[in-house]
């Protein structure tokens, strides 16, 4: 159980505030409270309590993580790293921490917070994001594990970059390492680690067709792969493509202001237009769903998606 919810929380938790996580944390066990009750349900219960923060291949990952442990694992983590590393989902890093906290095994680890206090302590220059910056950080790393205490030492090491070692305004004067830092002795906290080289964000615009009855709102769910992968998002094309392809005849169209959402590698414009029908239709295709509005935004969508539709409910109504 600690090395399920060790991963579970590792998992979550990448690229993503800790405060914002601890509720999606809370309700993912209460729902999924073991390796069992997680590789037995389906991958759409999974999306859905997944929905919010993002980066839904690691819902897909911990999915399939957990059905590979029920099966090939019987139902019991493995302890070594290199075993955990073979999971779906789980890198060398998180390997390391599964092993360390879970198992007391002597493994390092190389998380962000980690990687901005090694840069700093030892001036290490360069993105670490480049092989060889990667590959000397990992050398640190594990030249650094103590011999024994490996699980309070780990701890250590992530709060150190998590609550002093951060990435603005470190707190220098309260860390316990900072006589031997080269970053505080040269005064480069801010320029360590060494940004990533800025590259022109793309930009795309997608029109998504929220079609009504009034009462239910028309939802479509994703493929498994690919942007949003497996969420309800109403569909995507123009209205009038929309409306031929489900052989229907559009009534009022209103088109809703259009709003940016920023993913990882690019930017995305959603273009919302809200069209009535004028008459029952029957989402006999796969993967349609008629939705009830007021309880569309919470029906596994993804986070813009559930800001438009609160926004659509009232004008819908």
């Amino acid at each position: 159980m600690a090395a399920q919810n060790r991963f579970t929380e590792d998992l979550i938790a990448q690229q993503t505030q800790v405060s914002t996580v601890i509720p999606y944390y809370a309700r993912f066990l209460a729902r999924f409270p073991d390796v069992q009750a997680l590789a037995a349900a389906p991958i759409d219960a999974v999306i859905e309590h997944w929905a919010g923060l993002g980066y839904y291949a690691r819902a897909r990952n911990l999915h399939r993580c957990a059905q590979q442990i029920a099966t090939v694992h019987a139902g019991k983590f493995p302890k070594t790293e290199a075993q955990l590393a073979d999971l779906p989902g789980i890198g060398r890093s998180t390997a390391a921490a599964i092993a360390a906290f879970a198992f007391g095994r002597r493994a390092a680890i190389l998380d962000g917070n980690v990687k901005r206090v090694l840069c700093r302590q030892f001036g290490v220059d360069g993105f670490p994001g480049t092989k060889a910056v990667h590959d000397r950080l990992w050398d640190l790393a594990e030249s650094l594990l103590p011999q024994n205490n490996i699980e309070v030492y780990t701890q250590g090491l992530m709060d150190l970059g998590a609550t002093l070692c951060t990435r603005s305004r470190p707190r220098c004067s309260d860390c316990p390492v900072a006589a031997g830092c080269i970053a505080k002795r040269d005064d480069r906290q801010g320029e360590l680690p060494t940004a990533k080289p800025r590259a022109a964000v793309p930009e795309r615009s997608s029109t998504f067709v929220l079609l009504t009855d009034g009462q239910r709102l028309l939802l479509e769910r994703r493929p498994p792969s690919g942007l949003w992968g497996g969420l309800l998002v109403p569909p995507e094309g123009e209205p009038e493509t929309v409306a031929a392809r489900f052989g229907l005849a559009l009534g009022d169209m209103t088109k809703l202001p259009p709003f940016k959402h920023v993913f990882t590698h690019f930017r995305l414009t959603l273009a919302p237009v809200l069209c009535r029908i004028d008459r029952q239709f029957q989402a006999a295709e796969a993967g349609l769903e008629w939705v009830d509005i007021g309880r569309a935004a919470d029906a596994g969508v993804p986070a813009p998606i559930k800001k438009l539709i609160r926004q659509v409910a009232s004008a819908a109504g």
